[in-house]
């Protein structure tokens, strides 16, 4: 009824009411509600504050501490100090000393950098804190951590210096190629702005010497009520969040004569800016085109704002439509392409942005294809089947979202509320905008997307800028072509869109459908397997964590391991090409435009050990998915052209990839590890593209999909039980079957684990990495495998606390191990972290001995009891996720696994000892390693 009385009002409405419609009238004039949800508040002190309360997952509160002063409100003395305070914050406050901040969350099951984080950019800092809910101490202390951090920072000196080891290390990341051509192009893109010159990360010399007043001067200055907020969203009572924040943030005293929060605006500019940017050690060819607005950006306020910004959406579904067309063209100009119309790093600016990734020597020609497609949309505009392919796909994200709406999780829902506050972006809630779509989007005309490109195109205030490698014999593109190309599209002969009308079903004869001889169902993990007349198995389990998801995988053992090397060798990358040609006579642009409106996927892929499908679907479309499976195991085209155009696009990716430092590392690790291997590839080249095989890669392909016997389907959503039956029936019983099963094959070569040390040198930054690896041959034990992944969270820890936290020597370091059963038992343990080359050697010998103390000790208790409160909070989040389920049951199957195991996951982690994950230590992490050590060429030089 609601609707009807509504759509009677709008066409009421529709009456002329002076130059305006009285609807448009009334939509200029009405702004977009608050999710009512949503309690917001501001409180006597200025402090703003979101409270939503959300039931997925249980027991969690996302706490979100937003600031609203980045690094353009630092001094010229200060640059880099906003992101500094930001460290600062987990080092020291009134109620939490030094390292006690992490040590407590981590207790509580929180981990450092996975949950516990934070960042901070131009305009804002925000600080990340999910905590259990379901404990009012950890809940009250959960608030005083975020207190703490709005006005309690003690930045004493002794904590200031010694932080500044870790930003540095952080600032150390950032070098490289990227940021050295960001740095020639940003003051153009970012012209006559604060914005060219206060990246966050700051300056080293500031970093390295600031002051102690200067640091706390940022703080005292920013950190105030007034620029304030506090989100919280999750599942606890809206009154109780609200009175923990009211008894909390009520305390922070308001500054007086406080410094004015400045707004930085973009200037504009009358010419057009190019910027050509290279560098030895960039890995991939890039263009962008900007068309920053005349106008500063406004605030979407008004239901007129809304309606604007879902047509600006359509208009960015369509030109990015086009675009994956040309991508998917015999001769594509780029990688892959993209146009959308939104902010750029000014909050006052928006900009019409066009970008392209593409190969060497050939940016003019993605720039072209850019610029010559925003033209044609200019001359001609859109084709109504766009614009209704494109609704469709709008009414389906949408509907995804409101299907779901009682089953979002809440830290996807707290950054809406967090961007409010810092951006004012809308919060009406999805009930809202679906409502609001239903009734508006069937208005919008090609009218009304046409104009917009217009404004959107301009010749001043645009800046286009080309960067990518720089080597011998690779010609760079020259200004002067840039500018000849912009003129030269304005007036280019082009063509109008057109396109083929397409058959309406993916399957034009239906199968012969086959039928379930047998039906198991296993109640105590809560799953059911059917096995259909040809030999194959379907497993499925339905759940009510989505209202709106289906997802799917299929396995069969087998994959190439059971090809010959030669067969190997020339078909293990075109392996990955074969579905670009598309199934049963449609090319990857006709699967996308009957596609449309549908949102479901499937992919098939060839593995070493194995062939597989994976994919994903709505309930509704779930007929789709089954038909897309059965066409991809009995139709898949064969199409030289699609395969070819797949090379190109795979050889522009990896042109320039071995200049960069960390490929070439790990490729060189590679080496070492295979050394001795007749399968071994390392990593793709466009030669060994050239070297490929497509027709016996096709029919290889068509001999390991040509038996469904050994393949087993699973499914893991809000399933309904009967239709997937039918669909089973119908899609996958028909599939073709020999009737036989068959084994991968394990492979003669074994790697040679003994120790080794291996110094890679690349890179002209001051930049290292540290790998460590131990790998060899076990026989694999489930409680071993429980034990070595326990032992890689227990020394994360450690090793933050040593390598982070003591030596100030990295900004980041991790652990992590498994046992595999396939293709035979094996263990692998890697410890991995990048620093200073100065400190390789000190922090790899302490990375060792914390090994070492594990080995001699054990852990100890304080450290199991954060490893189990950990696992405990995650793995409750785990078993209410689609995903996990899908992974398991296919894993169990697999690997020959009792399933059941997994509902004795609280015992097992009771169980868990320090002895277990000491003696694992000991089995494994032995003298035997491989030492990866990544040095800059300077050093090398140096020797």
């Amino acid at each position: 009824m609601k609707k009807l009385i509504l759509g009677g009002i709008l066409a009421f409405l529709s009456i002329p009411y002076g130059n305006l419609t009285a609807q448009e009238a009334q939509l200029q004039s009405t702004t977009i509600p608050t999710d009512p949800s949503v309690k917001t508040g501001v409180l006597e002190n200025g402090l703003t504050y979101y409270i939503k309360n959300n039931g997925k997952p249980e027991d969690k509160l996302e706490l979100r501490l937003a600031i609203n002063s980045g690094s353009l409100l630092e001094d010229d003395n200060q640059q880099g100090l906003a992101h500094f305070v930001e460290h600062m914050n987990f080092n020291g406050t009134k109620n939490f000393k030094k390292n006690e901040l992490v040590d407590y969350l981590q207790s509580i099951g929180v981990k450092f950098g996975a949950d516990l984080n934070a960042y901070t950019s131009f305009d804002e800092t925000v600080y990340i804190l999910p905590i259990p809910s379901d404990n009012p101490e950890t809940l009250e202390k959960g608030f005083q951590v975020l207190e703490d951090w709005a006005h309690n920072a003690t930045l004493t000196e002794e904590a200031i210096d010694g932080e500044r080891g870790v930003v540095l290390e952080e600032y150390r990341l950032g070098l490289g190629p990227d940021k050295r051509m960001m740095q020639e192009y940003l003051p153009k893109l970012m012209y006559n702005s604060r914005y060219a010159n206060r990246l966050p990360i700051g300056k080293k010399e500031v970093i390295e010497g600031a002051d102690y007043e200067t640091v706390r001067n940022y703080y005292r200055d920013w950190y105030r009520p007034d620029l304030m907020a506090v989100v919280a969203v999750g599942d606890l009572d809206i009154n109780t969040i609200e009175a923990k924040i009211k008894e909390h943030f009520s305390r922070l005293k308001p500054v007086k004569n406080p410094r004015e929060r400045k707004v930085f605006n973009l200037p504009n500019h009358e010419e057009t800016f190019i910027s050509i940017a290279s560098d030895e050690e960039a890995p991939f060819s890039r263009v962008q085109v900007y068309y920053k607005d005349l106008e500063e950006a406004k605030d979407i306020v008004t239901v007129a704002d809304y309606k604007a910004q879902m047509v600006k959406s359509l208009f960015s579904t369509m030109i990015n439509n086009r675009l994956n067309e040309l991508r998917n063209s015999p001769n594509p100009p780029f990688t892959y392409g993209f146009s959308y119309h939104g902010g750029t790093f000014a909050r006052t600016k928006d900009a019409y942005q066009s970008t392209a990734m593409t190969g060497e020597g050939k940016q003019l020609e993605a720039l072209r294809a850019l610029l010559e497609e925003n033209e044609r949309v200019k001359r001609y505009g859109f084709n109504q089947s766009e614009l209704d392919r494109a609704k469709k796909e709008y009414e389906a994200r949408l509907e995804r979202q409101y299907e779901n709406r009682d089953k979002e999780e809440s830290d996807r829902l707290v950054n809406q509320y967090v961007s409010h506050f810092l951006d004012n972006t809308p919060i009406p809630g999805i009930e809202w905008q679906y409502e609001f779509t239903q009734e508006n989007l069937p208005e919008i005309d090609l009218q009304d997307v046409n104009g917009l490109i217009s404004s959107f195109l301009h010749d001043d205030n645009r800046v286009v800028i080309l960067t990518g490698p720089k080597k011998e014999g690779l010609e760079q593109v020259k200004e002067e072509q840039v500018l000849a190309l912009l003129n030269e599209v304005q007036t280019a002969d082009l063509e109008k869109y057109e396109e083929e009308k397409l058959r309406e079903n993916l399957i034009t004869e239906a199968p012969q459908p086959g039928s379930i001889v047998k039906e198991i169902e296993n109640e105590k993990v809560g799953f059911k397997k059917l096995q259909l007349s040809n030999g194959a198995t379907v497993v499925y389990k339905k759940t009510d964590f989505k209202n709106d998801e289906v997802l799917f995988s299929a396995y069969s053992p087998g994959g190439s391991s059971l090809m010959s090397d030669e067969t190997y060798l020339s078909t293990a990358l075109a392996n990955s090409g074969l579905p670009e040609a598309g199934i049963a006579d449609l090319s990857l642009n006709d699967m996308s435009k009957m596609l449309s409106g549908k949102i479901v996927s499937v992919r098939p892929s060839i593995s070493s050990y194995s062939e597989n499908l994976s994919g994903s679907s709505t309930p509704k479309d779930m007929e789709t998915l089954f038909q897309l499976v059965h066409l991809y195991f009995t139709d898949l085209n064969k199409d030289e052209e699609a395969y070819n155009s797949f090379v190109s696009k795979q050889k522009g990716f990896l042109g320039n990839l071995m200049a960069n430092p960390n490929f070439y590392f790990q490729n060189e690790l590679g080496k070492i590890r295979n050394e001795g291997n007749p399968r071994y590839m390392g990593f793709p080249t466009a030669e060994k593209y050239d070297e490929q095989n497509y027709d016996l890669a096709y029919k290889n392909y068509q001999e390991r999909f040509a038996n469904a016997a050994d393949f087993t389907f699973y499914f893991v959503g809000n399933i309904d039980e009967e239709k997937l039956k039918d669909f089973s029936k119908t899609y996958l019983a028909s599939l073709p079957s020999s009737g036989a099963k068959e084994e991968y094959r394990a492979p003669d070569f074994r790697p040679d684990n003994s120790f080794q040390k291996a110094i890679v040198h690349k890179g002209t930054d001051p930049k290292s990495l540290v790998n460590i690896r131990w790998s060899g041959e076990t026989s694999y034990e489930s409680s071993e495998d429980f034990a070595i992944g326990a032992l890689g969270e227990i020394l994360t820890i450690k090793l933050v606390e040593q390598l982070r936290e003591e030596e100030a020597g990295v900004y980041g370091v991790g652990a992590r191990g498994n046992l595999s059963k396939i293709p035979y038992g094996s263990y692998s343990f890697s410890i991995s972290f990048p620093c200073g080359p100065e400190n390789v050697d000190k922090l790899t010998e302490a990375a060792l001995a914390e090994v070492k103390k594990i080995r001699e000790e054990g852990p100890t208790d304080k450290d199991m009891a954060k490893l189990k409160e950990t696992y405990t909070v995650k793995h409750k989040e785990q078993v209410k996720q689609n995903r996990y389920w899908l992974q398991q049951l296919e894993t169990a199957e697999r690997e020959n696994r009792d399933i059941a195991e997994i509902l004795e996951f609280e015992e097992k982690l009771k169980a868990l000892s320090s002895k277990d994950i000491q003696e694992v230590a000991q089995e494994y992490l032995n003298e035997d390693y491989l030492l990866g050590i990544l040095m800059p060429e300077v050093a090398e030089n140096e020797q």
